[in-house]
C-alpha cells in the first residue's frame, strides 16, 4: 500500500529531533579504481565534433587535443593535475549516480554528468551512463556499456546543441544530469539545469522531460531555459546554480522517486530559505508531481549532497558533503601564501547519513538515524590498493564531489567520487583524481532503525 507524504507526517509527534543521530564505524571491505583518464569514442552516427571533447572549457575556443592541462583551480591550491584538454574521445568521468536496481548481468547503473561543469563548457560532452562491475579482489572497475542520451522524437521542450542532426545526440549544454534510477523499461534521470526529471528508455532515448513543481509553483535555475539575464534571484529563478537534483531516491515499494536538491532553495529576498534541501515527491506510475515535499536537515559544515538512495522501504542513505578536497593532514598552515604543496580547502564533511523517510517531523523535516564518516574508515586489512592508503591513520575518501551510494547487502555499501576529469585532485597533490569506488562494512548503520 502506498503511503503519502501527508499520512507520512502523522508521525511527526514521534519523531526525534532531524540531526539527533549516532556515528557508525565503517571499515574498508573492498576498493576498486577506474583510472582518471579513461575514455569512450562516441557513437558512429554522432557529429565529429563530438570526436574532440573540452575545446570550450578556456577563454578561447581550443582544438589542440592534450595541449591545455587541467587545473583544481586557485580557491583549491592552483595545482596541476597532470592531464591536458581537449580529449581525443569522451571523458567517461563524471560519476554522479548509482541506481537502486542492478542491470539483468548484475552490473550498477552508473550516471555521467554533464561534462566540465557547466552549459557554456560542455557543449561537445555527450551525455551518457553506463553499466558498470566493480572487482573488488582484483582493484579494478569494468565498464561493460555505454549508453548515449539521445532525442529523435523531440521531447526536449528547447534547442538542443546538436539540433540540426539526425542523430539528435545530447549534450552538457542541454543537461546536467546528476541522479538516475531504472525501473523495468524507463530510465529516471534527475538533472541540475531545470531542474528536471527525464524519463528515457534503456536505449538512453528521450521518452519526456518533467519541469519541477514545489507547492504549486514551477521551480527554475539561472540555467532554466526560459530564465534570461537579467534575472532576479528568488523571483525569476528559486534554485542556485548547480543545486538541482543531485540525489533521486526510488521508493522499492511504491515506485515513487524522491528527487532531492543539491542546495537550499532561495526565497523571495535571493537568500537560501534555510540550512535544509527540499525532496519533492514524483509519482512514476502517472509521470507527474504528488504536491507533496519533506525537507532535509545539512549538519553543521555540510552544504550540499551528492545521492541518495533507498535501502528498503522507508530508510535511505544520503551523501552529505562540504565543498573541500584533499586530507586535512596536508592542509595548508593558516595564512599560507604558498600553496602548491598543500590543500588550502581539506575535507572536513563527507559522510554518509541513514535517513528514515516515515519520521517526519512537525516542520517537515526528515529523521536523520546515524552516519558514517568518510574521512574515518579502519582498514586493519589493508585492503586499500597500493598508492592510495595513508601513511598513518585511518583510510579517508576526501573528494570534493562525493557522489554515488548504494546498498549492496545487508552489512555492505558502496560509495564513488566524482573525480570532475581534469579539474579534482584529492588523494595526490598534482594529480587527477581517479574514480576510486569503495566497498564499507557498516552493518551498524544498516541495521540502525
Amino acid at each position: 500500500m502506498r503511503l503519502s507524504l501527508s499520512v507520512i507526517a502523522l508521525s511527526a509527534a514521534l519523531a526525534a529531533p532531524a540531526l539527533a543521530q549516532e556515528t557508525f564505524p565503517a571499515t574498508l571491505a573492498g576498493h576498486a579504481v577506474l583510472p582518471a583518464l579513461s575514455l569512450v569514442a562516441p557513437p558512429a552516427d554522432a557529429p565529429r565534433d563530438a570526436m574532440i571533447s573540452g575545446k570550450f572549457t578556456g577563454a578561447a575556443r581550443n582544438d589542440a587535443p592534450m595541449s591545455v592541462e587541467g587545473n583544481v583551480g586557485k580557491a583549491y591550491g592552483g595545482h596541476g593535475t597532470g592531464y591536458a584538454l581537449p580529449f581525443i574521445g569522451q571523458p567517461v568521468q563524471g560519476m554522479s549516480g548509482f541506481a537502486m536496481n542492478r542491470a539483468e548481468d548484475g552490473s550498477w547503473y552508473v550516471l555521467t554528468d554533464n561534462g566540465f561543469g557547466s552549459k557554456r563548457n560542455s557543449a561537445d560532452a555527450l551525455l551518457f551512463f553506463h553499466k558498470m562491475a566493480p572487482d573488488f579482489e582484483a582493484g579494478t572497475v569494468e565498464r561493460r556499456d555505454t549508453i548515449f542520451l539521445s532525442d529523435p522524437d523531440h521531447k526536449v521542450p528547447f534547442r538542443i546543441a546538436y539540433e540540426g542532426t539526425d542523430s539528435r545526440y545530447l549534450t552538457g549544454a542541454d543537461f546536467d544530469p546528476e541522479s538516475i534510477q531504472v525501473l523495468g523499461d524507463d530510465v529516471w534521470i534527475g538533472e541540475e539545469f531545470g531542474p528536471y526529471i527525464l524519463r528515457a528508455g534503456l536505449d538512453g532515448v528521450v521518452k519526456s522531460v518533467h519541469a519541477t513543481m514545489l507547492d504549486g509553483q514551477q521551480l527554475t535555475s539561472p540555467d532554466t531555459y526560459s530564465v534570461f539575464v537579467p534575472a532576479t534571484a528568488g523571483k525569476d529563478f528559486q534554485v542556485q546554480r548547480s543545486g538541482g537534483y543531485e540525489g533521486m531516491a526510488l521508493n522499492p515499494e511504491t515506485g515513487m522517486l524522491w528527487a532531492m536538491l543539491e542546495k537550499p532553495v532561495l526565497g523571495e529576498d535571493g537568500q537560501p530559505e534555510g540550512n535544509f534541501l527540499r525532496v519533492i515527491a514524483f509519482d512514476t506510475n502517472t509521470a507527474d508531481w504528488t504536491g507533496e515535499s519533506v525537507k532535509f536537515a545539512l549538519t553543521e559544515g555540510a552544504t550540499a549532497i551528492g545521492d541518495f538512495n533507498f535501502i528498503d522501504a522507508t530508510r535511505a542513505l544520503v551523501i552529505e558533503r562540504d565543498n573541500g578536497e584533499g586530507d586535512l593532514s596536508k592542509a595548508c598552515a593558516e595564512g599560507a601564501t604558498d600553496t602548491s604543496g598543500c590543500y588550502p580547502i581539506p575535507a572536513r564533511v563527507k559522510n554518509i547519513v541513514l535517513v528514515d523517510t516515515a519520521s517526519v517531523d512537525e516542520d517537515g523535516f526528515v529523521r536523520r538515524i546515524g552516519q558514517i564518516d568518510l574521512l574515518n574508515i579502519a582498514d586493519p586489512e589493508g585492503v586499500a590498493l597500493e598508492g592510495f592508503r595513508p601513511e598513518d591513520g585511518a583510510f579517508t575518501f576526501p573528494f570534493f564531489t562525493i557522489e554515488d551510494v548504494a546498498r549492496v547487502d545487508e552489512t555492505h555499501i558502496m560509495v564513488a567520487n566524482d573525480n570532475n576529469l581534469p579539474f579534482s585532485g584529492g588523494r595526490e597533490i598534482g594529480a587527477a583524481a581517479a574514480n576510486e569506488f569503495i566497498l564499507l562494512s557498516v552493518p551498524e548503520l544498516l541495521a540502525a532503525q
